[in-house]
Formats: structure tokens, sequence, C-alpha cells
């Protein structure tokens, strides 16, 4: 063997190191060397995991639940989940038609390589969550963005999907709430995003992960309108409902024709989830406490009195109305570069964000901060804010 054989697969080059996580890094360094940040960047939930859920786990090891489990999921979770996609999201299926992953991240990553072919065009609204365009990539798929300012307020979205339509166009990426943006599609947006799809004969990739973070209006699965189960696979995850993001478990739903290939993904990527775990997991769903609810109006109380910081400082912000993220245009204050722009605001007001242009150029002029941390810190950046 030589040196020259010395080196990855050339597909490895598909793939790029998160932005997010950089910026991440560096604000932990700035933090270790003693230095002042209002740490706005991040995109978990800031309450701590509910305690009924790291009882169950608890409760699970002590019982030696901590054997091999089948790769596709506990018996348990998998009923509980059919019985919360009834209720909750309705949509009518069964066990059969669910698999647990690792997160969801590893189920986005499992829809698109059992969808996506080399040479398939994936249609996604922009701006997106920058791992999204890396899978299609990977995959050899070939990234078709559309605005979200296009769409935000237009029922119709389909009509400005047809421009965008080629004889190569094969999947069509859905992410509502949306992150980094915020946005809720209407129910009435989904019925012409599903007629779209429908005409086209394509595969939809629902991203409900934000699911339990809608403020105003409702949540609709994609999944669950007239016809659209059989070509729609839904991501879930268990990270931003019950402040899970640690324990890597989320789970796909989807017709018969990709459960297959997504058991094999599964079973040659991770075998299967960690068995407490599941039973964690199992917890969560079939959870009927005040929770949820609870944990919405308290995103709430932060989201309005940020939003208000942000507009009185001059930075453009509409109030989202799901996830937990603010886009302020920032150009009229702090530039088009939102790179600049982030560093400006880093150094004058010690607030952390994003640069909106790491999530496509349609967000170029923008930020990204997250309203998903204490009082104490979103009081501190209003304050700040009222400086610049």
């Amino acid at each position: 063997m030589t040196d020259a054989s010395l080196h990855a697969a050339q597909r490895a080059s598909l793939l790029g190191f998160s932005d997010i996580v950089r910026i991440r890094n560096r604000v932990l360094d700035m933090k270790a060397r003693g230095e002042r940040v209002l740490q706005l960047q991040g995109g978990e939930p800031f309450m701590p995991t509910p305690d009924f859920v790291k009882e169950a786990l608890k409760r699970a090891v002590d019982a030696d639940q901590t054997r091999y489990a089948p790769s596709s999921g506990i018996a348990p979770l998998l009923d509980a989940m059919r019985s919360k996609l009834s209720t909750r999201n309705h949509i009518e299926t069964t066990t059969d038609n669910a698999i647990v992953v690792n997160g969801g991240a590893h189920g986005l990553f499992c829809a698109f390589q059992v969808t996506v072919n080399p040479g398939d065009e994936v249609m996604f609204f922009s701006p997106y969550w920058t791992p999204i365009k890396d899978q299609v990539t990977y995959c050899g798929g070939i990234p078709v963005m559309v605005a979200w300012d296009d769409i935000r307020d237009r029922a119709d979205p389909g009509v400005l999907l047809e421009k965008k339509l080629s004889s190569r166009t094969r999947v069509l990426y859905v992410n509502s709430p949306s992150n980094p943006t915020g946005n809720v599609l209407t129910r009435e947006q989904l019925q012409s995003i599903a007629a779209f799809a429908t005409a086209h004969d394509l595969i939809v990739i629902a991203d409900e992960a934000y699911e339990d973070l809608v403020y105003r209006g409702e949540h609709v699965s994609m999944a669950s309108l007239p016809s659209m189960f059989s070509r729609t696979l839904t991501v879930y995850t268990l990270s931003k409902s019950f402040a899970m993001t640690g324990w890597r478990i989320g789970y796909v739903v989807a017709d018969q024709a990709f459960m297959g290939p997504l058991r094999k993904l599964v079973l040659n990527s991770i075998n299967g989830v960690s068995t407490p775990t599941q039973f964690a997991a199992l917890a969560a769903i079939e959870d009927r406490s005040p929770y949820l609810a609870t944990m919405r109006d308290e995103y709430l109380r932060r989201r309005d009195l940020l939003v208000q910081g942000f507009n009185d400082a001059g930075l453009r912000c509409p109030s989202p109305p799901g996830a937990f993220y603010l886009f302020p245009d920032v150009r009229e204050r702090l530039g088009s570069d939102s790179w600049k722009a982030m560093e400006q605001l880093l150094a004058t007001t010690s607030i952390a964000s994003v640069p909106g242009l790491v999530f496509g150029q349609e967000g170029e002029g923008h930020l990204r901060m997250s309203f998903s941390t204490t009082m104490d810190v979103i009081e501190e950046a209003v304050e700040a804010l009222r400086k610049l």
C-alpha cells in the first residue's frame, strides 16, 4: 500500500461540517476563557428532560432491560407510537409501518437514502436546516431550493413548486414547523403541496421535529391528508418535545414500500436504539400530564419578550408561529452580510447567533437566534439590545 491510497472515499467529501457546530465550539471556548456570552445560537430545549422520562429509564435498567431489542423497536413503544399517530397526528397505520431510529437526523438520513437516486432532484424550502443539503448531495441528489419568502403568505404554494419542476424531480422535503424560520404551513398550504406531489407522483419526506411547538394555528401532518400516506415518509424525534436531545431517539413512519429498505438501513447502521432509552421514550409518548402545554407557555413568554426586544432595537423580527427560533432581518442596522452582522452583534451586545447564510442563500441578511434559554438570559439580551 502506498501513501497515495491513504485517503477517505470520495463520497465523504459530499458531507460538510456544520457551521453551527463551529460557532457553538467557538462560544464554548469564549466561555471557558471567562468571556461573557449570551448564548442564543443553540438549537435545543432549555429545560431538563422530564423526571418521568428519566425514571422510566432507571426502571428499565433495574429490570435488566438491557439486552438487544428488535432492530425496529420494542413492541410496547411501537404500539404507543401507533396510538399517538392516530390520536394526535390523525395518521391511521399499524406498528409494521413505524421504525425506531437514533434521533431525527438519523431518521432523515435513512429517509433520503431510501428515496433519492443519483441525479434525482429534491425540492425543499430555503432557508433550511443545514444538514439537509448535505444529505441530499450524499445520495447523489440535486438540491432545488424554493424560497420561504415566496410561499409564506400564499394559500397555493403548489403553483410556485410547478415552476421548479423538471423531469428529474423525485422528492419533496417539507419541514413544518421550520428550522430556522419558525414558519408553520397551514392545512390549506399543505393541501396545495400534497396536490402538487400527487399530480407529479413525487415522494414527500415530512420532517415534524417541532410538531409540539406551534403557537398559532395547528400542526397538520402531511401523511394525514387524503392519499398522502402511501407517498410520505414522516420523521419524528423526541428531542425537541421532551428535551431529549442527548438521548438520540426518534421514529420514521412510512408505507410498506419503504419499510423494507428502512429496516435494512437501520439494522446496518445502528442495529437498533438503546433498549433502556426505548422504555424512556415509551414514557414520553404515553405521557398525559400537562407537560407539553406548560412547555409551550414557557416558550411563548420567551418568544414575545425577545421579539419585542429585537423590534425595539430596529432589527425587524416577525413573531414565529412555531419552533423556538427567531430569524430577524438585520440588514437595516447591521448590513446585508450575515457573517459580519453576527460578529458585530456579538462584539456589541455579547449575543451569540448564527448567520442566516448558513441556512442557504435565501437566509442572507438575517440571523438565527433561539429563545430556548432561561428567562435571565432573555432579559439580559433584551437589555443589551437597548444599547445596540
